[in-house]
């Protein structure tokens, strides 16, 4: 880890290097439905109970806001990601408030960085500060349970010369952080991760990664147990029909999808590790789809700007 110091002295920003920085979350909240599958505002609760009864996740949106998204948890990811990093190397005080830049963290987590994303990047921070979560988990079988947002708190510098954007501050909820900091509560992801563009296509890759990991005979889940463990509000037949397109799409890291039955004949959902060759051709396949829709982002920027330059110079 490095710092990077400001030419403006009264700043001094923590700066990650992402681009050698392993993706890690954390394992309890990749395979349970904790954010919005959708981009539209979402306000119905998502309410999900395991198999057995003990583990249980109830997620609420304050209505001002909406509910976090999965797009929403890249932040969390990155944070995750660099206090791996820095427990990893030997530091033991380790930080429940993360400094950084919003320039670099839009970078990180694989985003554009003009003034439509600053103003997406607000939205989503103030989204996981409001959204209130409780849960079983970490003690079921005590039947204590827990209440927190994904962040306590989180500010961003202005230039006020400029009036751009500089630094920011996010500031993890106790609840996210202990998790982060436990002994073996995180995996890794695939750095293409954040070039998934569908909700359920992200939920399903974390619910793989979670319960397929590297076993090379794969991994079956019913299509009943996938639909809980995403907390997607589609209707069964939808979901199957989504399901049949992410299928065919064949874009997720790491694993192939197929679709399958259990035993009993029930349908299911079959997921495999890739070979090298085929997630080295997938890899250049997302890179292209995401340099594609950036390119599509700055035109409509620059249309955007174009349009409000002609209304301010419109005679009154």
């Amino acid at each position: 880890m490095s710092k990077r110091r400001d030419p403006n002295p009264e700043f001094d920003f923590f700066i990650p290097l992402m681009n050698d920085l392993p993706l890690k979350d954390q394992r309890e909240v990749m395979e349970r439905p904790f954010f919005s599958l959708q981009k539209r505002k979402r306000l119905k609760p998502i309410e999900y109970r395991s198999p057995n009864g003990e583990a249980w996740v109830k997620v609420e949106a304050m209505p001002a806001y909406g509910m976090a998204t999965i797009w929403d948890a890249d932040i969390l990811v990155w944070a995750a990601s660099v206090l791996n990093r820095m427990k990893e190397q030997g530091i033991n005080d380790l930080p429940r408030t993360l400094t950084t830049t919003t320039y670099d963290l839009l970078r990180g987590i694989r985003r554009g960085t003009g003034g439509r994303a600053y103003q997406e990047l607000q939205a989503a921070l103030s989204r996981l500060e409001t959204t209130s979560i409780r849960t079983s988990l970490r003690a079921p079988k005590r039947r204590n349970e827990a209440q927190f947002g994904w962040l306590d708190g989180w500010t961003l510098e202005v230039d006020p010369d400029t009036d751009q954007p500089r630094g920011m501050t996010i500031t993890l909820s106790n609840w996210v952080y202990e998790g982060i900091v436990s002994e073996r509560s995180l995996l890794t992801m695939h750095q293409d991760y954040f070039l998934l563009s569908g909700g359920l296509e992200r939920a399903l890759y974390r619910i793989a990664r979670k319960h397929a990991g590297q076993q090379r005979g794969g991994w079956i889940c019913r299509v009943e147990v996938l639909h809980e463990k995403t907390g997607s509000d589609a209707q069964p037949k939808e979901l199957n029909r989504m399901l049949r397109k992410i299928i065919e799409a064949d874009q997720l890291p790491d694993y192939t999808m197929s679709l399958s039955q259990t035993v009993e004949g029930t349908p299911a959902v079959m997921f495999q590790l890739r070979g090298v060759e085929a997630a080295t051709e997938l890899h250049r396949k997302l890179e292209k789809e995401r340099e594609r829709l950036e390119a599509d982002r700055r035109r409509a920027e620059e249309v955007d700007g174009l349009m409000d330059r002609l209304s301010r110079e419109r005679p009154r």
